[in-house]
């Protein structure tokens, strides 16, 4: 990625920002990241058992998340899939698919794990294997891993599918807090906190125009999304230090926003309509002030906390009372590596953010070999940037695009502004 940049974790050590480049790590830091992370993994799933009860993990269908149990196997099988059942794996993005895999430790994991040809509302209907099965199968994958880790060298193509696994597994336990938010029920101390950190920076960022890169290059791991940097165009912008705050979101709701059509896209307005929302998910106002909800226990709103659980429609209304606009995704990277180069503030991290930007391939972009990450949802989402309190601190990367659907309100996302 040219000068390699490193994740940015502003919750790990108090406010002091800790540097992590999982996208360049070796086999030693690999196999202690992975062997870390499952047992993070294992104890969230141990904090649904206490929560939902061993004897199936029952929960009521949910158009978006998934059930636990079945998404500890699919990560189970997702691991499989690309290591232990492939001949090929040393060959990274060279990866050959068409050769064929060895079968699965686990009789018909293909039919109950595979993300994309098993539909989203099959998989509440599946005999899934019992949690002490499932949690066997994941024990088997793993030590069969940990070996192949051990015969590989330090090149990056040896080391892709390991690292690949690695931060897929980093985006489940991520899940599984929205799904315990949802569900009102708090999976205990494996949790990497329940609301994002409280800021007092203030204040906007400018940015001068000129010609900027956009994207990654280089040596070290980068999802295929991220990958064939260009040069694009910005003119000169101002935008927020950091994420917008309840007590600068507050004042949109209680004057009316929720109820004003002219704040809202077209788009926005039928969701807002359908959802009967009159304030944003997970909060509420009681006699004593506003009030938000974490995993199940109602408490005071922290008014310098980033708002959250909010939709892009939600962001660009308040942006549109505000006189305000979203950032595009090259703003927002632009400027989150110009503050780090320049030791400037710029807070990200608590909260992902809405930009202006749909997800779209960058030039000249070929999918690799996990060909289902980002292909498939070029459809004009929007892209979030930044990372949130639940995201490993490992994940987190100025360059990382995540996308969801411009309605999804259950994931912790918030946004910042530019001036117009």
């Amino acid at each position: 990625m040219g000068s390699v940049i490193p994740a940015v974790d502003l919750k790990a050590k108090g406010d002091a920002a800790v540097t992590i480049n999982i996208r360049c790590a070796g086999p030693d830091v690999l196999d202690e990241a992975l062997r870390s992370g499952r047992e993070q993994l294992l104890a969230l799933f141990d904090g649904f058992e206490r929560a939902l009860g061993s004897e199936g993990l029952h929960v009521a269908f949910d158009p978006v998340l998934n059930l636990p149990l079945w998404e500890l196997g699919h990560i189970g099988w997702f691991e499989e899939h690309w290591l232990s059942r492939s001949t090929d794996w040393r060959r990274g993005l060279a990866f050959d698919s068409a050769l064929p895999r060895s079968a699965s430790v686990l009789a018909g994991a293909d039919g109950l794990y595979d993300s994309f040809n098993v539909p989203h509302r099959q998989r509440w209907q599946l005999a899934l294997p019992s949690v002490g099965a499932t949690r066997d199968y994941l024990a088997t994958v793993r030590h069969a891993t940990h070996a192949l880790l051990q015969q590989s060298g330090h090149r990056d193509d040896e080391l892709y599918f390991f690292r690949l696994v690695l931060m897929h597994e980093d985006m489940h336990r991520e899940a599984w807090h929205f799904i315990a938010q949802q569900l009102g029920i708090d999976l205990g101390p494996a949790m990497n906190g329940r609301s994002p950190k409280a800021s007092n920076l203030q204040g906007e960022m400018q940015v001068a125009a000129g010609r900027y890169q956009l994207g990654s290059q280089g040596p070290g791991f980068a999802f295929d999304n991220e990958l064939h940097a260009h040069t694009m165009e910005l003119d000169d912008f101002s935008i927020d230090r950091s994420p917008v705050s309840w007590a600068r979101f507050l004042p949109f709701i209680e004057s009316g926003g929720y109820a004003s059509e002219r704040f809202w896209s077209a788009a926005g307005w039928s969701w807002l309509t359908r959802e009967t929302r009159t304030c944003p998910l997970h909060v509420r106002r009681a006699e004593g002030g506003w009030q938000q909800c974490r995993f199940g226990v109602w408490g005071p709103l922290d008014l310098n906390a980033p708002a959250l659980h909010l939709s892009a429609y939600e962001a660009e209304a308040w942006c549109l009372w505000a006189g305000r606009r979203l950032p595009t995704e090259g703003e927002w990277e632009t400027a989150a590596l110009q503050a780090a180069d320049r030791r400037e503030p710029f807070e990200w991290g608590q909260v992902w953010e809405w930009t202006a930007s749909p997800f779209m391939p960058y030039a000249g972009f070929e999918p690799h070999p996990y060909r289902d990450y980002s292909q498939p949802w070029f459809d004009g989402r929007p892209v979030l940037r930044g990372a949130s309190f639940a995201t490993d601190p490992r994940l987190k990367h100025p360059r990382y695009r995540n996308f969801f659907p411009a309605d999804r309100h259950d994931v912790f996302a918030g946004f910042r502004s530019c001036a117009p």
